[in-house]
């Protein structure tokens, strides 16, 4: 840690055992910290000192509310930084033992902040689609047309009259109805697609009242809406309607389409079908409370706002197709917005959609899609600098807690707050949490680094929407990872997905849980963001400090590693396979028939299975280790055939025989053609030339 920056701890009111000499040592500081008990009041005088000294880190977030007012009272120009040590150390049975956690703790709060990345902007002027039925559609509609430009679709099969559906006697705002078709788009970008469902048009009409004085059955009230369950189909209020033309019983179905900035979905279920609904739409059902707390948000949605760009996305490493064949999907298939979808042979991202879940990079296995926020190599740096600053204060057999902020957060917290120093509650004092902005986001390459950076376990604290949509994929990566370190003697589970919702539930997963064998010795290498180089460089720490050795794991269906097998008597070598490798796993022989494999660069995508005319060619999960794994092998060659005119080669044997015993009978190749099949593409168009029976289409009559 920097020895310009003053840290400031307090143990709140001795509820925490803080060593002042042992954090000192351990964070390198030139002298012993001071130990306050109630900072935050009587002591706050020696935070204001502190402001003038230097940048600042404060060892309390509750307060931190109240510590940036004095900062900007004070207008202090240093830096003011705060992290919990109560709630996430202090706060525990085994209060004694969290020295090692607190200075690994401090020790990340005192990096400097990592390069922000990319940003997504949206625009949106307040044009709002209120969808529902007119009993509820109408009053919101009347309560938010002073602060948004209000529209109203109203949907539905139920007749439109009734209690509380009368339109507004002034037209202050759009009003349509019919059956809601499509609805996409995000903030400031929505578009609605409905046809009419009832033959008065609500655009077109005056609300003169003429359709209703002469509908004989009163089928129309001042819904202005047709009940179809009276309507006898007298027409009399399409003669009333006259020259306006709102009413017409035969072109009611007709499609309309217009943009909104934002959407109110009043219906019993939701139009959009999506786990994460887009930002700017709201559909809080029937319930008046859920309603109340959507208006006040929509009310807040008009102007410019910007996110992070989550992700980072290399066309060129995209295993999803080629040539019109499937090969990966996971990104598509994970995604929980709808934000991804296929585009040629790569796919497209709609970063407006993206919430940032990170789940897509966590299963591509070419690393073609990565997250950055954070960035793999910023996560690194953090997890390095709290493991060494841990082992370095003594500590034994760290735990990573993975976790989100919100309720994931506040877990933590409540667990904490039950503790009792030496007899129950909080975290272990190996169990050190880390809060990152998604836990699905965490991939193998991540997981495999904690651990050659020292870590015994790595738990992913998922919240009920994360367990949910990601919990499957999560529990693939991590069996690949376990398979790896336990088929290389590291004893122990060493990864766990934690999907519970209270506080004793959190308790049990954590205090149960023996530690795992771990490394002899931390690495030195930095994580990067290309994924496969990244894993490389862990696994290969993690096997050259192994118990058990290992040359291959066989993994199970679905890892992203393992070999190419080609059946040697189908393969013709037409080199399709190597065209369809976006990673360039399989190669050619250049002027050589060859093919050629190199297995540490395989994801197992299987384009190459789905792109072979000939079927010949299967995947074989595994993990070769060692120097065959980066070693070019000959996995099919066959004899050069030359041209049987000019002596040149031009393919191979196997091709040649393939091909004439396929088109042997064919009559464009019988006789003296056959030969034509043993020729160079120049060389067949000359005999072809020379040959005077040869028929031409200048030869045709007509």
């Amino acid at each position: 840690m920097s020895t310009n920056k003053t840290v400031k701890l307090c143990n709140c009111n001795r509820t925490m055992a803080l060593d002042a000499n042992a954090l000192a040592t351990a964070l390198q500081l030139a002298a012993p910290i001071t130990i306050h008990t109630e900072l935050c009041r009587r002591e706050v005088g020696a935070f204001r000192e502190a402001l003038q000294g230097g940048d600042c880190l404060v060892a309390c977030t509750q307060e931190a509310p109240l510590f940036a007012e004095l900062a900007e009272e004070a207008s202090a120009k240093h830096e003011l930084k705060f992290v919990n040590i109560r709630e996430t150390a202090g706060w525990s049975k085994e209060s004694r033992q969290v020295t090692p956690k607190i200075a690994a703790l401090l020790a990340l709060a005192g990096l400097p902040e990592p390069e922000p990345v990319g940003s997504v902007s949206y625009q949106s002027d307040g044009q709002l689609l209120v969808i529902g039925p007119p009993q509820t559609a109408i009053p919101w509609a009347e309560r938010l047309k002073e602060q948004l430009g209000v529209n109203v679709l109203i949907t539905g099969d139920a007749p439109a009259g009734g209690a509380g559906a009368e339109l507004p006697a002034v037209r202050g705002y759009p009003v349509w109805s019919g059956r809601l078709k499509s609805l996409s788009g995000y903030l400031g970008a929505f578009e609605a697609v409905w046809e009419q469902a009832n033959p008065i048009d609500l655009e077109a009409c005056t609300r003169c009242n003429a359709c209703v004085n002469v509908c004989p059955e009163q089928a129309i009230d001042f819904s202005y809406q047709i009940d179809l369950s009276k309507c006898k189909s007298h027409r009399a209020c399409v003669k009333a309607c006259g020259e306006v033309g709102a009413i017409d019983f035969d072109g009611q179905a007709r499609a309309r389409s217009e943009r909104f900035d934002l959407v109110l979905d009043l219906g019993a279920e939701p139009a959009l079908k999506l786990s994460q609904l887009p930002q700017g739409y709201f559909s809080p059902g029937r319930d008046p409370l859920e309603q109340a707390l959507a208006a006040t948000r929509l009310a807040q949605l008009v102007g410019k706002f910007e996110k992070p760009r989550y992700f980072s996305y290399n066309a060129k490493t995209c295993a999803h197709s080629r040539s019109g064949k499937l090969g990966c999907s996971k990104c598509i298939d994970t995604c929980s917005t709808g934000a991804i979808s296929a585009a040629g042979d790569g796919i497209e991202v709609e970063p407006h959609l993206c919430m940032g879940c990170g789940g897509c990079a966590t299963v591509c296995p070419s690393g073609a899609m990565t997250h950055v926020y954070p960035r793999v190599s910023d996560l690194g740096r953090r997890l390095k600098t709290l493991l060494a600053t841990y082992r370095e204060a003594g500590g034994k057999d760290a735990c990573m807690l993975f976790h989100s902020a919100g309720a994931s957060a506040e877990l933590i917290a409540r667990l904490a707050r039950s503790a009792q120093p030496g007899k129950s509650g909080g975290l272990p004092a190996r169990v050190i949490p880390l809060e990152i902005h998604s836990v699905p986001a965490l991939g193998v390459d991540t997981l495999f680094g904690a651990l050659a950076y020292g870590a015994s376990q790595i738990l992913l604290l998922a919240n009920a929407r994360e367990a949910e949509e990601y919990g499957a994929a999560m529990e693939e990566q991590m069996r690949h990872a376990q398979t790896i370190v336990s088929a290389l003697g590291y004893a122990g589970m060493h990864f766990k997905l934690l999907a519970t919702a209270d506080a004793a539930g959190l308790e049990r997963e954590v205090w149960s849980l023996p530690p795992a064998r771990t490394v002899a010795e931390a690495a030195g290498f930095n994580l990067g963001q290309d994924k496969r180089s990244t894993l490389e460089f862990a696994i290969e720490h993690l096997a050259r400090l192994a118990s058990t050795p290992q040359e291959e794991i066989t993994l199970e269906t679905g890892a992203p590693w393992g070999q190419v097998k080609v059946n040697r008597d189908t393969c013709t070598l037409c080199m399709a396979c190597v065209g369809a490798c976006p990673v360039s796993a399989l190669v050619d022989g250049r002027d050589q028939p060859l093919l050629k494999f190199i297995e540490r660069n395989c994801v197992q995508c299987g384009l190459c299975v789905n792109t072979c005319p000939e079927q010949a060619v299967t995947l074989a999960p595994r993990l070769l280790l060692g120097p065959r794994a980066k070693a070019e092998r000959v996995l099919h060659e066959a004899v050069p055939f030359n041209c049987v005119s000019c002596g040149q080669p031009f393919g191979n044997k196997q091709m040649v025989d393939n091909m004439m015993g396929k088109l042997g009978a064919h009559p464009m190749f019988s006789g003296q053609g056959l030969k034509r099949l043993q020729m160079c593409a120049d060389c067949r168009v000359i005999d072809m030339m020379q040959d005077k029976s040869e028929q031409t289409i200048l030869g045709v009559q007509r």
